[in-house]
């Protein structure tokens, strides 16, 4: 159940806008599927789901529209990715506005090598490394 629930809401994502989990919650009801938030909550985290900004308001979003299990690392960083420098075991990286929460999502879902952890803002995402060894590194994955 958990599956199609999860590709009910995938699809719901990509065809309408959805601004809250209670307004997701009551269209997968509408759909047949029964959850409470914090399954939806647990769903929309899964399937990699982000909330971005809109013209009128927050929305969730998919980093990589279609996918049940959102964009990869590279996808994400090859479309949104502005820059990254380092300093010291702390990588800063920016992105459009909006974005920075679909690129955090990637890189938490894979775990770099050597990747503790990320905090990402609206544009800007911190992602601190064990080393600055390591923290230069990924600022020429980055580049690339």
């Amino acid at each position: 159940m958990r599956t199609k629930r999860q590709a009910a809401l995938v699809a719901l994502i990509n065809e309408k806008t959805i601004r809250s989990q209670g307004e997701a919650r009551q269209l997968l009801s509408n759909a047949g599927f029964k959850a409470t938030q914090a399954t939806i909550s647990r769903d929309l985290e899964e399937i990699g789901a982000v909330r971005v900004h809109d013209v009128g308001g927050l929305k969730y979003s998919l980093p990589h529209a279609g996918s049940e299990h959102g964009a990869s690392v590279q996808t994400a960083i090859k479309q949104f990715v502005v820059s990254a420098r380092s300093a010291g075991n702390i990588v800063v990286v920016k992105t459009p506005p909006g974005h920075a929460a679909v690129v955090a999502a990637a890189i938490d879902r894979q775990t770099p090598t050597g990747v503790l952890g990320t905090v990402a803002g609206d544009d800007t995402l911190f992602i601190c490394v064990e080393s600055p060894k390591i923290g230069a590194g990924l600022v020429k994955i980055l580049a690339e």
